[in-house]
């Protein structure tokens, strides 16, 4: 009864931090315990108020597999859930009074662009980002005014806070966690994200507390003579570097991150997106594998010892293993269970494992109950739950198999019946080949680990003899990559459905849960599978086939419009170098989209970069048309061609003036000259202007070859005069960087402004309104 009353309270506490996510959640859990409690009353006193003692030999006796919890216990888990909703309000991260980020201008001032210099200590090794510049984290003391363009420069300030810094490359290399800089740069703000799916920076920043950012210049270390002070981040170098020493790159850090996992080392993004794509990220991530695998090889190790030698040496190599991946949520998780085995182990009892999760889950939100919005805390949690309830079944099930190869087949689809969900929420993505790979790929992956593990104590002893047991790494590693490169090639391998909604997520995992607790839907799990499956694809092909929207996105210079027609998808422009990457591709997968069926590149900046290959990476183009006044083309334009030939796609160089029509829209650019794209769209004219003068806009209407738009983009530059010359219904510019007494004039036209640095991208559909999807993302009230 005693473990009853604890799991419920301890859940309540879980759903309690859940519903943070939901207006007043805090007194919905309350209301749900109360409803619990009533409940509980009902079932101890009978349907008629009668109790057991008093309703006769009628009364049939309830089955102690599940103790009905005391009315009490109940109120007091809703309770919990209530005070865990304050706790975590409490918890959210706040800048502090001298925090460098209330340094920052409002984001419509200037000041932004101050030139200071931050000195502080650094608290991380540094990482490379995709940009190829190096990242590390600073706890800043004082900053220093560079110039100041109204006066003198203000004296130095003391101030706190922990700030994002990026540098470049050569900048960062040798710097270590304690060492004492000055970083030369320019502050900012971090944005929260303008595009649907994209990663909201912002919220990563808050949830490290961290409130501001840091491009850095140079770097100016100021304790060159001082001796470094020791840290766990030297252990861990030390065994990276002899792990790479004989197996080179990547293959070396590869190992290295299905030890420590990725956080604790720089792996190449390559390998990394590599993985992530193939559906085998969790290889990355220090989480119970390698935790389980650490504590057997102590326990086996000391099979002679006694059982409190086992124990004390089985909690200090535990505590090693945590120090060194750096007390990442996951491994913490699973360095708490491994503590809960060695305590059974002590004490000659059976330690139950779905206890033991949710006392490490309890205790880890209480330490930080921000990590329950973690994506890696909360796949972890899911992935191990999946693993403790459903494999058994699973296994039962596959009875008819040997018991190593039912084995090899349940624990991967216990774990993907679990998080599944959670991905497609998130990121509305299924690795095809995901469950077959995991299955495959579990040989390699066991002995790579364990060489792995077996190479970093090895390292720590002497490294060349670490490099030589990371030696015999080498094939199985390469087997791997091999493996892996294959399965992201096949095709449909990252199969977009589409981002669910959070009704679809709980809907399927309470399916999940009933399959799992209930013994009718354990009989008929074949059921609530289809059910799920529904759940997704009858939303998806419903939005397929009925849905017309068009999407301008928030890029910056150039236009980049998504229309979506009941299933036909139209790209129009890619944006500079990255925005295919990290702006086009999330939302085409949010959207459930495999295939652009028309891209038309207006290329109104005549540059070089752009970012057609990064689409055509993770797309399929049917047909592309290129506007060019090169009937040659660059080199560019050719590997574009090239690679849309490839995937049996339709490549056609257009000259200014031709038209295109997709069925959806009609499209046009105007002349050589003059970078203006013309469209006609469900009886409405949209037009793209790029850099030119009003007064040429202004000639093209009188003459007659520039209808005048119900919607307009156009640089900010020009925003006013064009307004003021086309009078369109609706305006949409990149940035609201305009004085006052222009805002002013625009505001007395009927036209209605969008600025898509501030309001994000911008959406229409014909039964609607033109709707800004960061004051649309306000407005709801959202779960998780």
């Amino acid at each position: 009864m005693i473990q009853t009353s604890g799991v419920v309270i301890c859940l309540g506490f879980i759903l309690g931090l859940l519903f943070t996510g939901v207006t007043g959640g805090g007194f919905w859990v309350l209301g749900l315990g109360i409803v619990g409690a009533i409940l509980s009353i009902r079932r101890r006193t009978g349907k008629f108020g009668q109790t057991p003692e008093n309703s006769g030999n009628k009364t049939k006796t309830v089955p102690n597999t599940w103790q009905t919890p005391h009315p009490r216990v109940w109120l007091v888990a809703g309770l919990v859930g209530l005070l865990a909703t304050l706790y975590f309000q409490w918890r959210v991260p706040q800048p502090g009074e001298k925090d460098i980020s209330a340094l920052l201008a409002s984001e419509n001032n200037n000041n932004q662009q101050q030139l200071v210099i931050v000195r502080g200590e650094v608290i991380s090794n540094p990482r490379l980002t995709r940009s190829q510049r190096g990242q590390f984290w600073l706890a800043a003391t004082q900053l220093d005014e560079v110039k100041n363009e109204k006066g003198p420069a203000d004296v130095p300030k003391g101030v706190t806070g922990k700030l994002y810094v990026t540098v470049p490359m050569l900048q960062a290399t040798g710097l270590y966690p304690g060492q004492q800089i000055d970083v030369t740069g320019v502050l900012y703000k971090p944005r929260t994200a303008s595009n649907p799916g994209a990663f909201d920076f912002q919220k990563f920043l808050q949830q490290e507390g961290t409130f501001a950012g840091l491009t850095g210049r140079q770097i100016n270390i100021l304790d060159v003579d001082e001796e470094r002070k020791w840290g766990w981040w030297q252990i861990r170098q030390r065994i990276v570097r002899s792990q790479v020493r004989w197996l080179g790159v990547p293959e070396g850090p590869l190992v290295s991150a299905m030890v420590l996992g990725s956080k604790a080392v720089d792996l190449p993004y390559d390998i990394r997106d590599l993985f992530v794509k193939a559906g085998l990220a969790h290889t990355l991530a220090a989480s119970g594998f390698q935790t389980s695998l650490v504590l057997g090889l102590i326990l086996q190790l000391t099979r002679r010892a006694s059982k409190g030698t086992q124990f004390t040496f089985g909690c200090l190599g535990l505590l090693i293993f945590l120090s060194l991946t750096g007390f990442q949520p996951s491994v913490l998780r699973a360095v708490i269970m491994g503590f809960a085995a060695l305590v059974g182990l002590l004490l000659k009892r059976k330690v139950k494992q779905f206890g033991s999760l949710l006392l490490a889950a309890t205790l880890l939100l209480l330490v930080n109950p921000l990590w329950i919005w973690d994506l890696g805390f909360q796949l972890s949690f899911l992935a191990t739950l999946g693993l403790i309830v459903t494999v058994p079944a699973l296994v039962k099930r596959l009875d008819w198999l040997p018991l190593a190869i039912a084995s090899l087949v349940a624990v991967p689809l216990a774990a993907i019946i679990w998080t599944l969900p959670l991905q497609l929420f998130v990121f509305g993505v299924v690795p095809a080949y995901g469950l077959l790979l995991n299955i495959i790929s579990t040989p390699l992956i066991a002995m790579i680990s364990i060489g792995g593990i077996t190479s970093a104590i090895a390292a720590l002893i002497w490294p060349e003899a670490g490099s030589a047991v990371a030696g015999v790494l080498h094939f199985p590693i390469d087997w791997l990559i091999k493996l892996v490169e294959f399965f992201s090639n096949l095709p449909g391998n990252s199969l977009a459905v589409g981002s669910i909604s959070v009704w679809q997520l709980l809907a399927i995992y309470a399916l999940v849960i009933l399959v799992w607790l209930m013994r009718w839907w354990q009989q008929r799990w074949w059921f609530a599978g289809f059910i799920a499956i529904g759940l997704v694809l009858v939303p998806m092909w419903h939005s397929a086939n009925t849905l017309f929207r068009i999407t301008v996105l928030a890029t910056g210079a150039e236009p980049v419009v998504v229309i979506q027609d009941r299933g036909t998808v139209t790209l129009i422009n890619s944006g500079d170098e990255g925005t295919g990457r990290f702006t086009i591709l999330p939302f085409l997968q949010q959207q459930g989209v495999n295939q652009i069926d028309w891209a038309i590149a207006s290329n109104f900046h005549n540059q070089e970069s752009n970012a057609w290959l990064e689409l055509l990476q993770g797309l399929s183009i049917k047909n592309f048309y290129e506007y060019s006044p090169n009937p040659q083309g660059t080199i560019a334009t050719q590997i574009i061609q090239q690679e849309v030939q490839k995937q049996k796609g339709i490549y056609q160089p257009l000259t200014p003036g031709q038209t295109i029509n997709t069925g959806s829209v009609i499209t046009q650019l105007i002349n050589e000259q003059l970078p203006i794209l013309q469209m006609q769209i469900k009886g409405q004219n949209w037009l793209l202007v790029g850099n030119v003068k009003s007064t040429e806009v202004e000639q093209l209407v009188k003459t007659g070859n520039l209808i005048r738009p119900q919607v307009l983009w156009c640089s900010p530059q020009s925003l006013k005069d064009l307004v003021q010359t086309l009078q369109p219904e609706v305006a949409i510019a990149s940035a609201a960087n305009l004085d006052a007494k222009t805002l002013s004039e625009l505001s007395k036209h009927q036209t209605q402004l969008f600025f898509t640095r501030d309001d994000g991208a911008i959406q229409w559909t014909p039964d609607g309104q033109f709707e800004a999807f960061v004051q649309a993302l306000e407005s709801k009230s959202s779960i998780f």
